[in-house]
């Protein structure tokens, strides 16, 4: 079992930044792919971004250049810095786990079994 936890969340202005962390428990987190997505009312969940356990990222179009994913293995935690939000940015963002270490994953939420109770952020115009 994987027990995720996110936090940063918050208000920010339109052209702001934040920065989400997500901390996870476990001694298998270093061989885990980790995802950031984001919900908001009525839709479905979405892929934000993802990193391999080997390191390499991968990004929805909609955030490329301004959001960057990154973990931290001798901490067991995974990130999102996020700079020049805006409003359309606004969701609660999940972090989520693959369900076997060492496997791929891609940006379906059926990739990922572990996931977070969310974090919101909103952003204002």
């Amino acid at each position: 079992q994987v027990q995720l936890v996110e936090s940063g969340g918050g208000l920010v202005q339109a052209g702001g930044s934040m920065r989400l962390s997500c901390a996870a428990s476990g001694r298998t987190f270093r061989s885990r792919t980790m995802a950031w997505f984001r919900q908001t009312p009525g839709k479905e969940r979405e892929f934000v971004a993802r990193i391999t356990w080997s390191g390499s990222t991968y990004y929805a179009d909609s955030v490329k250049g301004r959001l960057t994913i990154s973990r931290d293995n001798a901490k067991n935690t995974v990130s999102l810095q996020m700079n020049s939000l805006k409003p359309e940015d606004t969701a609660v963002y999940f972090c989520a786990a693959v369900g076997t270490p060492l496997s791929s994953a891609d940006i379906r939420t059926t990739d990922y079994s572990y996931w977070g109770q969310g974090t919101q952020v909103t952003v204002s115009s």
